[in-house]
């Protein structure tokens, strides 16, 4: 059977209404690699609607499953720490070119290249020429001299700035070449968190780690609005619903404030908060995880031609399913897609969304 590949939304749903849920009606597009595990990680294709099974903060929902997406078109964006040790990787390879047509498959394609350190850049807007994108690579290998910023959650959201004004019909991705902490965006850790889950960008990051003495307390400093308390790490006001404060409940001490929230509302502030903490310690594998896309370590260039030619096969070869919320609340969704009468498959896909109750920005 031939592959699948994250679409343009269904029945011709407006982008917009897709990265920023209103409380009328959304769809949310949910791509999913399907693998099985008894057969070393073989790619499996012959699941239907009816073998998945996904709830949105716990509710089951009713899947829809699009049919030959696999030639979608793809808008791409590289996104590239620069000074650091992805670019002195990238610097090993042989063929930029190679490593660029291996991503993008045999597909029509836009290429942007990002390049950032304590702020973004846009090397090369996006263009079907891949001579022109491995031009903008090379320039941030022969540059290599960043000035130890780090700020990928602003660099994250400056790419998918870029990808939503890009056509509806193209598949939207980014690769992220990354280190594994932030040390200098100016997004909050609450806006970034947001930025990233109202969008249907899956993004594929390869991280390395640094051993720099400034990494922890620069983390710190990054800003944390409605973080918890130093006791229990309760909120005084629920993430997702700033009018529900969670102190004011006579009898009941502040620490099991979430058992106040009904179970959808609990389950999902539990999951913002693991997804906001996660964000601190490990931005890359964090950002591919909640769009459903992968994370790989980084460790030698012949890792990374590895992990490059595993997310060419796979960015193209992805089941995409979709729901329509009904009445979803503001804020941030937990979900999960499982294959629960195959307990030899493992399932991929993106691990939340953000609903939002006034109007979307304009694609």
């Amino acid at each position: 059977m031939p592959g699948r590949a994250q679409g343009p939304p269904p029945s011709g749903q407006p982008d917009s209404q897709i990265q920023t849920l209103t409380s009328q009606s959304a769809l949310v597009v949910v791509p999913a690699l399907v693998r099985d595990k008894s057969k070393g990680g073989q790619l499996i294709f012959t699941l239907t609607a009816d073998d998945f099974q996904l709830t949105d903060d716990g509710i089951p929902q009713k899947l829809h499953l699009e049919q030959d997406t696999g030639g979608e078109p793809l808008a791409l964006v590289v996104d590239i720490e620069g000074g650091g040790a992805g670019v002195g990787e990238l610097a090993k390879l042989g063929s930029l070119q190679t490593m660029l047509d291996s991503v993008v498959g045999g597909v029509a394609h836009k290429i942007a290249v990002v390049g950032y350190d304590s702020s973004p850049v846009l090397v090369q807007d996006f263009t079907p020429n891949t001579d022109l994108a491995v031009k903008g690579i090379q320039a941030l290998i022969d540059d290599n001299n960043g000035d130890s910023g780090a700020a990928t959650l602003d660099s994250l959201g400056f790419s998918i700035d870029l990808l939503r004004k890009q056509p509806i019909q193209y598949r939207r991705a980014i690769l992220l070449i990354a280190e594994s902490h932030d040390r200098g965006s100016k997004l909050k850790l609450d806006d970034a968190l947001r930025e990233i889950s109202d969008t249907n960008t899956a993004i594929y990051a390869i991280g390395f780690s640094t051993d720099k003495p400034e990494v922890a307390h620069e983390v710190a400093k990054l800003s944390q609005p409605g973080k918890p308390g130093p006791a229990h790490g309760c909120f005084s006001r629920d993430p997702n619903d700033p009018n529900v404060d969670l102190t004011k409940n006579p009898g009941t001490q502040a620490f099991d404030c979430l058992a106040l929230l009904a179970p959808p509302l609990r389950l999902a502030t539990i999951a913002f908060v693991a997804a906001r903490d996660s964000l601190q310690k490990n931005v890359p594998e964090t950002v591919a995880r909640l769009t459903g896309g992968e994370y790989f370590k980084l460790t030698s260039a012949k890792s990374l031609v590895r992990d490059l030619q595993t997310i060419s096969n796979h960015i193209p070869n992805r089941y995409v399913l979709s729901f329509q919320p009904q009445s979803p609340h503001p804020g941030f969704h937990a979900i999960a897609l499982t294959v629960p009468h195959y307990v030899h498959l493992e399932v991929s896909a993106r691990n939340g969304y953000w609903a939002d109750t006034t109007a979307p920005p304009s694609p």
